[in-house]
């Protein structure tokens, strides 16, 4: 069975950083797509930044594009997600998750993490 386990949120300030790391255990194959999705309160969850662990593409929602890089090192079976210049509207709960697939976008993903929140204040 896979399981994703996130670390890493806490509370900074505008401008701050923060890593954020997941962790797969269980059976996964080294190509997939490993996501990063939040959830503000009283908002939609949307997709935050992708990669594909077959060759290292990413891609990134607009809104995060030059201030977050998603990264992955497959020995670890782990996924990151760099997050710099934070804003206030940064503020959600952050979720990793992960799908075998070589086509990687923000749908159709099976695996879910439990999610680690993250807080900037202005």
């Amino acid at each position: 069975q896979v399981q994703l386990v996130e670390s890493g949120g806490g509370s900074v300030q505008a401008g701050g950083s923060l890593r954020l790391s997941c962790k797969v255990f269980g059976y996964i194959y080294s190509s997939e797509c490993m996501g990063w999705f939040r959830q503000a309160p009283g908002q939609e969850r949307e997709g935050v930044a992708v990669i594909y662990t077959g060759d290292g593409s990413t891609y990134y929602v607009d809104s995060v594009k030059g201030r977050f890089t998603v990264s992955h090192d497959n020995a670890k079976n782990s996924v990151y997600l760099q997050m710099n210049s934070l804003k206030p509207e940064d503020t959600a709960m952050y979720y990793c998750a992960a799908k075998y697939a070589a086509d990687c976008g923000f749908a159709g993903y099976k695996y879910w993490g439990q999610g680690t929140e993250v807080t900037v204040s202005s």
